[in-house]
């Protein structure tokens, strides 16, 4: 017997969840998908740029190695973020006002990652790409959703004290 219809959102999430398959990282797995007036424009998981050797492949992961915190030192990731491979694959005239759909896995577990959110470095991204709000799984059906406005307002980037003035 068939279920309820799914929501739009988990609907693209789960569309998310499928992309994430294809992550080359050991630490976490994430799937991005942007979507502009109900059709997915671009696709996006981690992994090592194009040409270069994926960590599975290698069976190593330097952060892991240096036992470097989640959201720390991305400059000695070897992947490309799923969020910016999803903005790569698409043209900025079609994420205007887009929705980008995020969710995350731990790669050894395979367990929902609750606290999924994009990074500084790719919040940036979805800024410039003209992205209106991002769609977050925090659980099999539960999600957040993010309106991208208000990272241009509570600019991160600014210290405290700098942005009080």
């Amino acid at each position: 017997m068939r279920k309820g219809r799914v929501d739009k959102e988990n609907y693209y999430l789960n569309i998310a969840e499928t992309v994430l398959e294809r992550s080359t990282c050991l630490r976490r797995n994430y799937g991005a998908i942007i979507v502009q007036q109900d059709e997915v424009i671009a696709t996006g998981y981690n992994g090592a740029p194009r040409g270069r050797q994926n960590c599975i492949d290698l069976g190593r992961c330097t952060r892991e190695e240096l036992q470097i915190p989640s959201g720390q030192r991305y400059e000695l990731c070897r992947s490309v973020h799923a969020e910016a491979n999803a903005i790569i694959s698409a043209a900025r005239s079609e994420m205007m006002g887009a929705t980008l759909y995020l969710t995350g896995r731990n790669a050894q577990t395979g367990e929902l990652l609750s606290d999924t959110t994009c990074c500084s470095m790719c919040r940036r991204l979805v800024i410039n790409a003209g992205i209106k709000k991002v769609v977050v799984r925090n659980t099999p059906t539960d999600y957040s959703v993010v309106h991208v406005e208000d990272w241009i307002r509570l600019d991160d980037t600014v210290p405290e004290e700098a942005g009080a003035k």
